[in-house]
């Protein structure tokens, strides 16, 4: 199957490699900016390094005390300051990992919140992406043979005010029926954090280094009169 089409060209198309889209290494989503969110059973240690996410390839590597390297771009604070706002549609291409501990994430975020999380995904359950709206509570768990580590997955999230939708390679797999609401907006992130154990398991003591890739992310917006979002945009 495919995606249904959408009537207008994308008003952000994600260049990964562009300070003036991104921003490497830090985000507000972390204590003090970061480098490090231990409280949220994460390794991450976050870092500039062009070689961890500019490339689209998102990378991380053990450290010596215990940490790991990792890669994360957000849209928060750049020169531009893109954000996604209620009626967009983001849609991105996804090769998921393959080693244990790892945790990408294509997510939103402002002021403490505004988090829906386009996916989420853990190799120790290989079938499963988590898709997530905690801006009003909402979630679910989509499992498909076509989900496994190393492949490559379709996503689009709608986020409309009434309701988050979700589509996996075409398919519409969640409608979370609650929404954004109608003046939500927030920064986009899209990292590789490290799990420290507590909820899935750490990375086997042999692995030094995971990636995941996004190799195209765009964000459609959607209009009604006078440019105004749709009250019932999904």
């Amino acid at each position: 199957m495919s995606f249904p089409p959408l009537p207008a060209d994308p008003v952000f198309t994600a260049d990964f490699g562009s300070s003036e889209q991104w921003v490497a290494g830090r985000s507000w989503a972390y204590p003090g900016g970061g480098p490090v969110n231990p409280r949220d059973n994460k390794l991450d240690h976050l870092v500039a390094d062009p070689a961890y996410s500019r490339s689209g390839t998102f990378r991380a590597t053990r450290r010596r005390d215990g940490l790991w390297d990792s890669g994360l771009l957000t849209t928060e604070g750049s020169a531009e300051g893109f954000e996604v706002r209620t009626g967009d549609v983001l849609e991105a291409r996804v090769r998921l990992p393959e080693e244990t501990g790892a945790w990408p994430a294509i997510w939103t975020w402002r002021d403490g919140g505004q988090e829906v999380d386009v996916f989420e995904y853990h190799p120790d359950n290989p079938d499963l992406l988590e898709l997530s709206n905690r801006v009003r509570g909402t979630y679910h768990y989509h499992r498909s043979p076509a989900v496994r580590p190393g492949g490559w997955v379709d996503l689009r999230t709608e986020f409309g005010a009434r309701s988050v939708v979700w589509w996996v390679d075409g398919t519409q797999v969640f409608a979370d029926g609650r929404g954004v609401g109608r003046s939500w907006h927030a920064a986009l992130i899209v990292n590789l954090s490290v799990c420290a154990g507590r909820y899935h398991p750490a990375p086997d003591p042999e692995t030094t280094e995971m990636s995941f890739e996004v190799s195209g992310l765009r964000v459609f917006r959607r209009r009604g009169r006078a440019g105004a979002v749709p009250e019932d945009a999904a």
